[in-house]
């Protein structure tokens, strides 16, 4: 990708207008708006002043491969009560082998993982995603809800792989599914074949920029699908286009599924604790606020922890510095 020319207010206004209609917009958005969080929101300890702050699960504890009874306990410890899952702790909940489910060269590869990506392949589109459901009310009589699940591999995933994966957000109770944003050749392609399921399960997918992400790769998305949005991780925004996401957010909240909250300095500056990068968390959260948006502030936690500290302290801190900014 070519090196990011820095967008000027002007510049995000006439973006806007190259968006789909507003009709379109309006009924692609409404599902962001309809999670079982939102209608619960006496049980949700980490809603303040509006804004859920979230959690990524299980990759936040640093275990892709954390059972789900664990996830839940770490979350009723933290306080968090939303959540970006992925799906792996539901799929073992629901009967997939766990060596298949947490092998990534199982889901992304070829060659002597194709055998593995086939089986996994076929236990998907044979399981009944409806059973989810008790998943679904496990954490949410805890007062953990899922608001987005986190699909790797979707790109590779057949067609009935795909509606499985939609079905499953759905039984989960989720007002989106998020994936990271394709990079290969065939990225327009790729984009715009999930982007059809998304539309055709009226369902939001939020593709997660990394570093090389900018506005103008989230706005051919957009163009692919109605229901194609963004997860803007806000410290590789700043980290990779050293520039603020706040214009970006302000023009296309109407797109953003939810963003990923970390901190890191600007020039591929690593993760960092909180309150110390170039990353503007409390100018982004309050906006967020004070304008009333469905976006769940999800905590992604990447920087080391110090010594003498554990993750779980980490992670508390980082809570916690989102709830002063909201507060």
């Amino acid at each position: 990708m070519a090196p990011m020319t820095p967008y000027t207010r002007r510049d995000f206004a006439k973006l806007a207008l190259f968006s789909v209609p507003a009709a379109g917009l309006l009924s692609a958005c409404s599902s962001l708006t309809t999670s079982a969080a939102e209608t619960n929101n006496s049980k949700q300890k980490s809603r303040v002043n509006g804004v859920h702050i979230g959690l990524n699960v299980p990759y936040s504890f640093g275990n892709n491969a954390m059972p789900a009874d664990e996830v839940l306990s770490n979350c009723v410890a933290l306080g968090v009560s939303g959540l970006e899952l992925r799906t792996q702790p539901v799929e073992v909940f629901l009967g997939a082998p766990s060596e298949l489910v947490n092998n990534r060269a199982a889901v992304a590869q070829g060659g002597a993982a194709a055998n593995n990506a086939a089986k996994l392949r076929e236990w998907r589109t044979g399981v009944d995603v409806t059973r989810a459901a008790a998943f679904r009310k496990k954490y949410e009589d805890a007062g953990v809800f899922i608001e987005i699940v986190k699909v790797d591999g979707i790109f590779r995933m057949s067609d009935a792989e795909l509606d499985y994966v939609f079905g499953l957000g759905k039984a989960l109770g989720a007002r989106a599914l998020s994936t990271e944003i394709a990079t290969a050749a065939s990225k327009l392609d790729d984009m715009r074949r999930v982007g059809s399921f998304a539309d055709k399960h009226k369902l939001m997918i939020g593709y997660h920029g990394h570093t090389h992400t900018g506005p103008k790769d989230w706005e051919e998305t957009f163009s692919l699908a109605k229901y194609n949005g963004a997860n803007v991780d806000i410290g590789h925004f700043v980290a990779g286009l050293n520039m603020s996401p706040v214009e970006f957010i302000k023009a296309r909240h109407d797109r953003i599924t939810h963003i990923h909250v970390k901190d890191k300095k600007m020039h591929e500056g690593p993760a960092i604790p909180f309150g110390t990068g170039d990353t503007p968390i409390t100018e982004v959260l309050r906006l967020i606020r004070d304008n009333k948006w469905p976006i769940q502030a999800t905590i992604e936690f990447e920087y080391k922890v110090p010594t003498g500290s554990t993750r779980m302290a980490e992670i508390a801190k980082t809570i916690q510095y989102c709830r002063d900014a909201l507060a």
